[in-house]
């Protein structure tokens, strides 16, 4: 393909050199460069091996988990659900009271 010329000096300062090879405007076709394959090195990470109690504390304390999340949600869905049943009684009292001819 075309190849750009690049300039000698970026930034000339005031005298400009011609570029020492002038390189022809023939098009050459070449073969392509096989690029050689290497095999990646085997990587030396340490396995990690569970035993019989390291796997029972670890399902132990996922369940752990789970199970405080979980009542963490539930106990919040109670404290809007409560909160809604008592704005919803304060609101027909409050409705009954504005609505009742003064005594």
């Amino acid at each position: 393909m075309l190849r750009p010329k690049i300039p000698t000096n970026p930034m000339p300062t005031g005298l400009v050199t011609p570029p020492a090879v002038v390189e022809s405007t023939t098009v050459v076709q070449q073969a392509p460069a096989l690029a050689p394959t290497s095999v990646a090195p085997a990587l030396s990470r340490p396995t990690v091996q569970l035993t019989p109690g390291a796997l029972v504390a670890v399902i132990g304390g996922g369940t752990a988990v789970v199970l405080v999340v979980g009542a963490v949600l539930v106990s919040m869905l109670l404290a809007v659900a409560v909160t809604a049943a008592s704005l919803a009684i304060c609101a027909l009292v409050i409705r009954s009271l504005v609505a009742s001819p003064r005594r």
